[in-house]
C-alpha cells in the first residue's frame, strides 16, 4: 500500500461522463423552463475535471454513445484538459447519461436517465489498454461497479494499478437506482473498499456498506485499521472524520448561502487529493475538500463550478473559518 502516488499529481479516472442539463434562470423550475442550459457531469469526469482545474493531469476511462450526446461529452472533456484516448464510443442501443436538476434548494427536483447506460459498457480491454506506469494514483466511484461488463473491468483496473504501484482511491458514490439490488452493492461496495488505500464516503454509505446505517462510523474505522491508509467519513453539515496511522482527526465545514444540493462530494474528492498531491498535511487536506465542495454548491453547474487553486485561496481568505466539528 502506498499514498506516494498522489504526489505525482496525474490521475487515472474511471467512471461515466454524461450531460448535465438546468434550467435557466437559477432557481427556475424544469417543467416551467423555456431555457436549458447543458454542461459535463458525471461523478467521475466532475472529479476529474475538478484535478484539472488544479493543475493535476487526469485522463478518464469509460465508454459513450457514438452519437450527438456522446460527441458533446467528448468536447467537454477536451475543454476541461481532460485525456480521453480511452474513451471509447460504442454504437448499438446504449446511451451516454442524461441528467436534469434545478439550481435551487427548495423541492429540488433531478431526473436522471441511465437506463442501458453506455458507460457499463466499459470492459476488461479497455482498461487493460492504458499504460499504468504513466499515472501515480487511480479514482473510481461506486457507480462503475453497479453492472457488467463495468464491474468487472474496474475490478481488473484495480489488479493492474496495484501491480503498477498506483495508490488506489475509492469514492464509496452510492447510487441506489443502478444496481440490481441492495445486497450485491453491499457486497460489492465492500470488496471494493478492501482493495483501496484511500477511502471516501458518507454517513449513509459506509453505514450501506456495513448493512447497518448505525455502524457507517464502526465501519470506516475497521476500513482503516485493516487495509486502508486513509478513510474519510463525511457527516454533512457535521463535517468528517478521518482516519490515518491510527489518529482519528475531526474537522467542521465552510458555510455558505447554496444555490443547489448536489455535487459537493464531487468537489470534495478533487479539492482533497489536489491538496494531498501539493504536500498539504492531512487535516488542512480535508479543510480545502470540504472548502470546495461548499464552493461548488454555491455555483451553478458541477464540472464547471469546481474552483482553481486561485479561487479556492480567495475563499478560504474571505471566510470566517471552518466550524468546529
Amino acid at each position: 500500500m502506498t499514498l506516494d502516488g498522489i504526489a505525482k499529481r496525474n490521475f487515472l479516472v474511471i467512471g461515466r461522463v454524461g450531460m448535465d442539463l438546468t434550467p435557466e434562470p437559477a432557481g427556475a423550475k424544469i417543467g416551467a423552463a423555456d431555457t436549458l442550459s447543458a454542461g459535463m457531469g458525471g461523478s467521475s469526469a466532475n472529479i476529474a475535471a475538478g484535478l484539472t482545474r488544479f493543475g493535476c493531469g487526469a485522463a478518464l476511462v469509460t465508454c459513450v454513445s457514438d452519437d450527438a450526446v456522446g460527441w458533446f461529452c467528448e468536447n467537454q472533456l477536451d475543454r476541461y484538459g481532460i485525456d480521453r484516448r480511452h474513451v471509447r464510443r460504442i454504437g448499438g442501443e446504449e446511451r451516454t447519461s442524461l441528467a436534469l436538476y434545478e439550481t435551487r434548494l427548495e423541492d429540488c427536483e433531478r431526473v436522471i436517465y441511465r437506463n442501458n447506460a453506455a458507460d457499463f459498457q466499459m470492459s476488461e480491454a479497455d482498461v487493460e489498454a492504458v499504460d499504468y506506469s504513466q499515472f501515480g494514483a487511480l479514482i473510481t466511484a461506486g457507480t462503475v461497479f453497479a453492472a457488467e461488463p463495468s464491474r468487472s473491468a474496474a475490478f481488473r483496473a484495480f489488479e493492474l494499478a496495484r501491480a503498477a504501484g498506483l495508490t488506489v482511491i475509492f469514492d464509496v458514490d452510492y447510487r441506489h437506482y443502478s444496481w440490481p439490488s441492495a445486497k450485491v452493492a453491499e457486497e460489492v461496495l465492500s470488496r471494493a473498499g478492501a482493495l483501496s488505500d484511500v477511502i471516501v464516503g458518507n454517513d449513509e454509505e459506509f453505514g450501506f456498506m456495513a448493512g447497518d446505517h448505525g455502524k457507517g462510523l464502526a465501519k470506516a474505522r475497521a476500513l482503516a485499521e485493516d487495509s486502508a491508509a486513509i478513510v474519510v467519513y463525511k457527516k454533512g453539515p457535521g463535517g468528517a472524520v478521518t482516519y490515518a496511522d491510527g489518529e482519528e482527526i475531526a474537522t467542521g465545514i465552510y458555510p455558505v448561502e447554496a444555490l443547489k444540493p448536489i455535487g459537493a462530494g464531487d468537489g470534495f474528492l478533487a479539492g482533497f487529493l489536489a491538496a494531498l498531491a501539493d504536500g498539504h498535511a492531512l487535516r488542512d487536506a480535508v479543510l480545502r475538500g470540504s472548502a470546495c465542495a461548499s464552493i461548488v454548491v454555491s455555483r451553478p453547474g458541477c464540472a464547471a463550478a469546481m474552483p482553481d487553486a486561485a479561487q479556492l485561496d480567495t475563499f478560504l481568505a474571505g471566510h470566517p473559518g471552518p466550524t468546529q466539528p
